[in-house]
């Protein structure tokens, strides 16, 4: 499934991190993402021949973007806040360089406003981080963002 990410994330290149939407089920509540570490993406260390492990986080946020996109019927992005990480746990300490990632986020919690995500990152079957992640989207962003909160 391509899709055009600059229409669905509240980004625009370079900060869109994430290359493809390879699955999404709304109806049992994820999205699957890919991101294949390429020299050009913002994060990339030369050093490191890669991109920091930290770096996933954003990773499991923007799929977490596209799932509420798509559960939302949006057709303009829309602001969204990450309200913490719980137990960001990583087997490896960088995204290696031509390597490709899936990242699942899987709702397990949502109010009007509010919800959870257990998040997941894959390289060839094996588990690479995985963390609970909880965002807020107010329903009116802008009115939000405004009244200095």
């Amino acid at each position: 499934m391509n899709s055009d990410l600059e229409k669905i994330l509240p980004h625009n290149y370079p900060m869109i991190l994430i290359d493809n939407i390879e699955e999404i089920n709304i109806e049992q509540g994820y999205v699957i993402t890919s991101v294949t570490i390429k020299e050009n993406n913002l994060f990339y260390e030369k050093e490191l021949e890669g991109v920091s492990y930290l770096t996933g986080i954003e990773f499991m946020a923007q799929t977490i973007a596209c799932y509420s996109h798509f559960k939302n019927k949006s057709k303009t992005p829309e602001i969204g806040f990450l309200l913490g990480t719980r137990s960001y746990k990583s087997t490896i300490d960088k995204f290696e360089k031509n390597k490709k990632y899936l990242i699942k986020a899987k709702e397990i919690y949502c109010d009007d406003e509010l919800v959870s995500f257990e998040c997941l990152i894959y390289n060839d079957n094996n588990e690479c981080a995985k963390a609970a992640v909880n965002a807020y989207q107010p329903q009116n962003a802008e009115a939000f963002l405004n009244s200095g909160a």
